[in-house]
């Protein structure tokens, strides 16, 4: 019985992450939108983050695109 709640449980944390990453990007992508007042190396960086943060999603690591997504986040301050 608890073997079966330790799965299920992590299988919800796993699906969890897992629509994270998309709301995340969607929140990049409006903040980027409004074209924020950032520097050439910032600007740089946040693009580097989605994109690696989508590339990371699409291979399923999400704990790792999450984690990456929140660099370009913090750098635009959302």
């Amino acid at each position: 019985m608890r073997f079966a709640l330790l799965t299920a449980a992590l299988l919800a944390s796993g699906t969890a992450f897992a629509m994270h990453c998309p709301a995340d990007m969607k929140k990049i992508d409006e903040a980027m939108a409004k074209n924020p007042k950032l520097t050439a190396a910032q600007l740089a960086d946040v693009k580097k983050y989605r994109t690696e943060g989508e590339k990371l999603h699409s291979e399923k690591k999400h704990q790792e695109s999450v984690d990456t997504l929140a660099k370009a986040m913090k750098i635009l301050n959302i």
